[in-house]
């Protein structure tokens, strides 16, 4: 068995929603069933006892090794705690060659648990050791290491349940909401409204005391010292029990509470200067420990905070008590448990010590033992959530707290004996207002009820009513992708908006160019989609990105199918024919919005079937009003759009919403170009679609034109010496009958073709491109590509001339090496009235070379 590719699909695709990993596994023939093995499934259920069915279809289905390879893949994933479902295996028509494809959550890890079933794969065959259990400790520590944390994954979850777009931006914590100008960012509790200003406040805990003094806020009287003599000096003025910690501490880091002696105060201040010079002490404020979560301008959450504690059974020491904590399920080392492990080091140990007690210690049966003063769960302590005792005063001093420091979202830390009566009559105070807080103690709190502190950051992200989307037009099809992604992105434009393009020929963003080249693949649309200057994104979407890495959004608002035609690239990457073809392209379509809409090409029997799989609705468009799908669309009180040979008209039902005049739109030439209505109709749908203004449809329609500045490379005209000279990237059969239909339509004296072939296609695909120009051109030049990707020197020139054998019209054919000394020959065969259509292979050196060259 071996493993010739792998690709990770990073978003929707041919398989499905999930995220995938899709394999290229060949198997020789003793490999293409299991049953042919030895005793191969005993073996591998030996070594893997938790591998569930690998016989979905029943105990008589026939298995290969692949299939194997694909149920362990999952099953390790599985088992290392991610939650994965979906697997598939499918034989290509290459004998043992199959594609095998398993979902993941965290790509590291799927890749990993990939490799891992490879080597079990490999151990049962040669009959050797396969340590499974070493393999998912490793899987599982991955896991737990690059998924999402609590905090961040509760805002994720939220985001998700309201249908709010994501993307992780870094392997920790930071995530971006939305798209485009409405995005928004997170990295574990801030948001990208958290004030910088605000968190170094937050940091320095003397400059927050006095800010909370100043607004009438509880604060524990205390100040600022640099020597352990002064915080002798500070205590003893102070009086009574006093708190020391460090001045720009986290986390209940360094902090020492509830000391009075001298020797306590000077040891304790040895402690907080492990973590900065400048060290606070301040009155203890005695109580339990509360921490209040404030969102915006509302207390949704409050948690009482132990220490880190045991209880006595009577038979351990308080070392073997604290192993036996920390065995408990419920506690890990990190945030991503309910609890986090008791930490007993030399601070749980000094507290210990200042109560005279050791580690050997046997407590009493019942009897509750503290490891240190403060009450974070980082260092073991536990959270009991008490968001309804909560009294409306302390609320508000919380709340008054946030947001005297400027945070959007706080961790409000207070000591006070009850939390249901006011600070002030009990004597407690604010102690600390944390930026970035913690969501654990409130999400699994130990004791009590969860609270949806998740939903409520989102809420304040995003109002009820807003999901952070912008229009999102997905275009895809074989020919007039990009003619249609500009005339649309130029619609958009002009009802003010601000819009992000992908094209074959690069990324613009507001009319720039950000990226140059073929753009039109998942990684530029995420792009775009990431830029805060995009208000809508139209985004030309090719099967190759589609085949690499699935699509680059999870939804769009509009669909559009401009036609799926023969010779596209069949052949490559398992896509043999047509239909296959049709089937990776309507993965556009199957995620289109409930609410949005596909735009589909009612002559194209592969696209109309595309609509049974759209969840929104469908705008079916056609040259003729009474091809059979519109009349059929109509009779359904549906949205068609159809060409009555001096309009563009858009009706719902027998009723005419819309309707543009030909001779106002100058790409069709007053309704001479066909292929270029259909790409007008095309993209009036999915204007129709967005509901933009008809009045703004009909200014940009008027203002667009197939100059080789807007449009390069698709019907860019130019005069010379009397001729027209036509430059155009078409490349497969269906893009040279609609430019030879549309020359012939334009009535040349004589006419003339320059054309290559791209080595990667076919060789019929080849042949069929001048099979119908030789049917439809006087004259031919062919000419040699600068790359002939991966054919011989001459190959594509035979193959070419192949083609045009038994043709009807081509009267000379001439064959040139170079495609600019192909453009200086037909430009020298021209006369006044001749037409020359230039097939061009590189569209921006060509184009600039034809400017050059012309002479009108």
């Amino acid at each position: 068995m071996e493993i010739t590719r792998i690709r990770m699909l990073r978003g929707p695709n041919l398989w499905g929603r999930h995220t995938t990993l899709e394999a290229i596994v060949s198997c020789d023939e003793t490999e293409r069933s299991i049953d042919s093995i030895p005793q191969f499934e005993i073996k591998i259920r030996e070594r893997f006892p938790q591998l569930g069915s690998m016989r979905r279809g029943g105990p008589n289905e026939s298995l290969s090794l692949a299939h194997a390879l694909e149920y362990a893949a999952l099953g390790l994933q599985a088992q290392a705690g991610c939650p994965v479902t979906f697997s598939r295996t499918v034989e290509t028509l290459d004998a043992g060659v199959y594609q095998v494809v398993v979902e993941y959550t965290e790509e590291v890890v799927g890749r990993m648990a990939f490799d891992f079933a490879f080597g079990l794969i490999q151990a049962t065959l040669s009959d050797v050791p396969f340590d499974l259990t070493a393999a998912l400790s490793e899987l599982e520590a991955l896991y737990e290491d690059v998924r999402l944390g609590p905090s961040t994954g509760s805002i994720v979850d939220a985001a998700v349940q309201r249908n709010i777009p994501y993307r992780r931006m870094t392997e920790g914590s930071m995530v971006q909401f939305g798209w485009g100008s409405k995005q928004k960012r997170i990295q574990a509790a801030e948001t990208s409204n958290t004030s910088a200003i605000a968190e170094a406040i937050a940091q320095d805990k003397e400059l927050t005391k006095n800010l909370l003094a100043s607004a009438g806020v509880s604060v524990p009287v205390g100040e600022v010292v640099r020597t352990a003599d002064d915080a002798w000096c500070a205590a003893q003025r102070i009086g009574g029990p006093i708190v020391l910690k460090p001045k720009d501490g986290n986390q209940g880091k360094g902090v020492v509470a509830n000391i009075r002696t001298e020797a306590e105060v000077r040891a304790g201040f040895v402690v907080t200067q492990a973590f900065g010079r400048e060290t606070i002490i301040e009155r203890y404020l005695p109580g339990a420990d509360y921490r209040l979560l404030v969102v915006g301008n509302r207390l949704c959450a409050a948690a009482r905070r132990e220490p880190a504690q045991i209880v006595g059974d009577g038979k351990h020491n308080i070392a073997e008590l604290v192993d036996l904590e920390n065995k408990n399920p419920l506690r890990g080392d990190g945030h991503a448990t309910a609890l986090t492990k008791i930490r007993f080091d030399d601070i749980a140990l000094a507290h210990l010590a200042s109560n005279k007690l050791t580690p050997q210690y046997v407590p009493k049966i019942g009897e509750r033992v503290l490891l240190r003063h403060n009450a974070n769960l980082s260092t073991g302590g536990t959270a009991t959530d008490v968001t309804d005792d909560v009294h409306p005063d302390v609320a508000a001093s919380a709340i008054a707290a946030a947001q005297m420091i400027g945070l959007d979202i706080a961790g409000v830390d207070i000591l006070c004996e009850a939390i249901y009566k006011p600070l002030e009559a009990q004597g407690g105070g604010i102690v600390e207002v944390n930026a970035a807080p913690g969501l654990r103690m409130h999400l699994k709190p130990s004791y009590g009820k969860s609270r949806p502190v998740g939903e409520d950051i989102i809420n304040m992200m995003y109002p009820p009513g807003e999901d952070g989307r912008i229009p999102v037009v997905a275009v895809t099809g074989t020919n007039g992708k990009t003619t249609t992604v500009r005339l649309i992105s130029h619609l958009l434009n002009e009802t003010g908006l601000r819009v992000g393009m992908t094209t074959t020929d690069g990324v613009y963003i507001n009319h720039r160019l950000i990226d140059s080249g073929d753009c039109s693949g998942p990684k530029s649309a995420r792009n775009v989609l990431m830029h805060p200057d995009v208000d809508a994104a139209v985004l030309e979407t090719a099967r190759g990105g589609m085949l690499r890495e699935g699509l680059g959004f999870d939804r769009c608002e509009v669909a559009v199918v401009t036609n799926i035609g023969e010779g596209d690239h069949l052949g490559l990457n398992y896509i043999n024919s047509v239909e296959e073809l049709a089937t990776l392209k309507r993965v556009v379509v199957q995620n289109v919005a409930i609410t949005g809409a596909a735009v589909l090409n009612a002559t194209d029997p592969m696209v109309v079937k595309m609509e049974k799989v759209c969840a929104g609705d469908v705008i079916f468009f056609a040259p003729n009003q009474h091809h059979p799908v519109i009349a059929a669309h109509r009779a359904k009180n549906k949205k068609v759009i159809y060409f009555d040979g001096a309009n563009i008209i858009c009706s719902k039902g027998e009723s005419t919403s819309l309707r543009f005049p030909v001779s106002e739109i100058p790409l069709t030439q007053n309704g001479v170009l066909g292929f270029q209505i259909e790409n007008v109709m095309a993209s009036v749908g999915a204007a129709w679609a967005l509901g933009l203004d008809g009045e703004k449809i009909a200014s940009g329609l008027r203002s667009f034109e197939s100059t080789a500045n807007a449009v390069p490379g698709r019907f860019n005209q130019f005069q010379h010496k009397g001729a027209t000279v036509i430059a155009d990237y078409g490349h497969n059969p269906d893009a040279m009958r609609a430019l030879a239909s549309a020359i012939e339509a334009m009535k040349p004296k004589r006419s003339h073709v320059v054309i290559s072939g791209a080595g990667d296609r076919r060789d019929e695909d080849i042949r069929d491109l001048t099979r119908i120009l030789g049917n439809s051109f006087d004259h031919v030049i062919l000419y040699q590509d600068q790359c002939q990707r991966g054919r011989e020197d001459g190959e594509v020139l035979q193959l070419l001339q192949e083609g045009l054998v038994g043709t009807k019209k081509a009267k000379q054919v001439k064959e040139i090496t170079g495609e600019f000394l192909a453009i200086d020959t037909a430009l020298n065969d021209l006369s006044a009235g001749d037409i020359c259509l230039i097939l061009i292979d590189q569209v921006e050196e060509s184009l600039a070379y034809l400017k050059q060259q012309v002479k009108p």
